[in-house]
């Protein structure tokens, strides 16, 4: 459990009351810290952080294990399209905070990307590699070898350039979407 990271989950959290969800939260974390397994911590704020980003931060932490529930079936509800199932007592939204924590794990996996890919980086695979050279077994190789397509030319280049910003801004445009969300929860 130390080789890579782990962020805990509860699938098919719609099927759980509050209550139990409270309560399998609870449980879980316990068992986490009983059997020491090392799960991904969010990163501490600074004390010069936003007061927002520090809130925000708080509960992604309080949220752990993401209770989630999926589906990927677009239902109407009074008027407007979600992402749910349909049961006899009514609809859940995978996109609620009110039925799960999707909008919090994909806030925190979005938002702490770049922190995930250095840690698995930086430490698990690290450990991995002087695991490795301690035991004596040859190091695995740092990056497999990958043959280089031809280089496109210049128009290609820039047409590709300009696809990679725009999916950064638009990237840029759903983190903040979901921050202006998660502040108007909050109010």
């Amino acid at each position: 459990h130390n080789k890579v990271n782990i962020v805990p989950v509860i699938a098919k959290a719609d099927v759980l009351t509050k209550k139990e969800v409270l309560r399998l939260k609870k449980r879980v974390m316990e068992e986490i810290e009983e059997h020491g397994i090392k799960i991904y911590s969010l990163p501490d704020c600074d004390s010069d952080e936003d007061e927002d980003y520090k809130e925000q931060v708080r509960q992604l932490k309080e949220a752990m294990p993401f209770a989630v529930c999926g589906a990927n079936t677009l239902l109407e509800v009074k008027g407007r399209k979600v992402r749910g199932r349909l049961y006899p007592w009514g609809v859940v939204e995978v996109e609620n905070p009110d039925h799960c924590d999707f909008i919090k794990l994909r806030t925190m996996l979005i938002a702490h990307m770049q922190d995930l890919q250095e840690v698995t980086q930086e430490v698990h695979y690290e450990n991995y590699r002087s695991e490795r050279l301690a035991k004596g077994a040859p190091a695995p190789p740092r990056r497999q070898t990958v043959i280089e397509p031809e280089k496109p030319v210049g128009s290609e280049i820039d047409r590709k350039l300009q696809e990679k910003d725009a999916e950064i801004r638009r990237m840029q445009e759903m983190l903040a979407a979901v921050q202006a969300q998660i502040q108007h929860q909050q109010l």
